[in-house]
């Protein structure tokens, strides 16, 4: 990473210096590094506010590390404005990707947001799974999507299979060793299964140690294995790369409210409840830290909340399925 020893080192670099801090900026994000890519490339539209490639970089690295509400505005303008075409392509992309996102966080269980972001994802994906197919199909990529393909089936065996053969395609290629790991752990859970998956996890974290969900996932693996302690620093460094990782504050929270650490749980599970206000786990675990502190008010409303969530949902379809299931009335 490049550092500014001093102000007057920093004033004296030349155009050439800003160039190579976006060039190590974008290999960073190629490579997963999102907090040096983000500081690399900061750095280079400090310098230079015209430099499309970093500016564009920038966005894109805050797309990825999550900071959906931080990157769309940049990706916008960089999609409208970018008059390189694989840089507007790229912008375009990353905002769907964002805009969509977002769309299904503010509104996680309206049918008309599900329906639309299924019926968008199925027609992309059948023509660019056909496209692939017929033009690369000697690509790692193919590989990769076969065995993507087979996980949707249940076929883990499989899915692992493929995803080994893109793994020596190109070793260096990013989420695969994720996908493996957490294809092995679907198919089975015993300690041979758990110690082949964390290898792969592990092996994503050497390649992008910045991958929040591998580290998400060795935790649990260690959890699983009788080591909560070690577990525990996997999930709080998951949480320290990813805030907005809900899983991962509530397996934080949990743990605390497990050593009666109340103190330090309710602000997680606070934070959990937030970011998914229907996780039913996270409102039973800060209803236990509430009460155990003694606040019995909050730990009643929390009570209440999760009776809401758990009790079924009522109208004119429940209806309907509740006379589904009742007898017919006997004949006189």
């Amino acid at each position: 990473m490049m550092r500014v020893i001093s102000v007057l080192a920093a004033l004296a670099l030349s155009a050439s210096a800003s160039e190579s801090a976006t060039e190590k900026g974008i290999a960073a994000f190629r490579n997963g590094r999102y907090v040096e890519a983000k500081q690399l490339l900061g750095e280079a539209v400090a310098r230079d506010s015209h430099d499309e490639h970093a500016r564009t970089f920038l966005a894109l690295t805050n797309a990825a590390s999550g900071h959906c509400a931080e990157a769309i505005p940049d990706l916008a303008d960089r999609f409208a404005k970018s008059r390189d075409a694989d840089l507007r392509r790229l912008a375009g992309l990353a905002l769907v990707e964002c805009t969509e996102s977002q769309l299904q966080a503010a509104y996680p269980a309206d049918a008309d947001v599900l329906y639309q972001t299924a019926r968008t994802h199925m027609k992309a994906f059948n023509d660019a799974t056909y496209q692939m197919f017929q033009k690369t199909p000697a690509s790692y990529r193919v590989d990769q999507l076969s065995g993507e393909i087979f996980e949707t089936q249940g076929k883990y065996a499989e899915a692992a299979a493929e995803y080994r053969k893109a793994i020596e395609k190109n070793p260096r290629a990013l989420n695969l060793h994720f996908r493996l790991g957490r294809a092995i752990l679907l198919e089975s859970h015993d300690p041979d299964a758990l110690a082949r998956a964390q290898k792969e996890f592990e092996a994503e974290l050497a390649l992008n140690a910045e991958d929040a969900a591998a580290e998400f996932q060795v935790g649990q693996i260690l959890v699983t294995q009788g080591k909560p302690a070690d577990g525990l620093k996997r999930y709080e460094r998951a949480l320290e790369l990813r805030p907005d990782f809900v899983e991962a504050a509530l397996a934080v929270g949990k743990a605390r409210v497990q050593a009666k650490q109340y103190a330090q749980a309710i602000p997680l599970l606070e934070h959990a409840v937030g970011l998914q206000p229907t996780n039913e786990a996270a409102h039973y675990n800060l209803m236990l830290a509430y009460r155990n502190s003694g606040q019995m008010d909050k730990a009643r409303h929390e009570q209440q909340e999760l009776n809401k969530l758990q009790r079924p949902p009522e109208g004119e379809f429940t209806d309907f399925l509740k006379r589904l299931g009742e007898k017919p009335a006997a004949k006189p």
